[in-house]
């Protein structure tokens, strides 16, 4: 049963990179804020326009 756990607990880690959400509690934490939709939205339109900005080549 304990391995089970640690495999979960690696999977729920993994999708919570997919998703953002562990970025965005970096972000909160590097910020010294709480979480709110004002935060959520600042937080990915920051990521959007970094992600858009960078030159793609071919």
């Amino acid at each position: 049963m304990k391995g089970w756990r640690g495999v979960l607990r690696i999977v729920v880690g993994i999708l919570r990179e997919i998703s953002d959400e562990s970025a965005y509690q970096r972000h909160l934490r590097a910020h010294g804020v709480g979480h709110s939709g004002e935060e959520w939205r600042r937080f990915s339109e920051e990521r959007l326009r970094q992600k858009y900005q960078r030159a793609k080549c071919c």
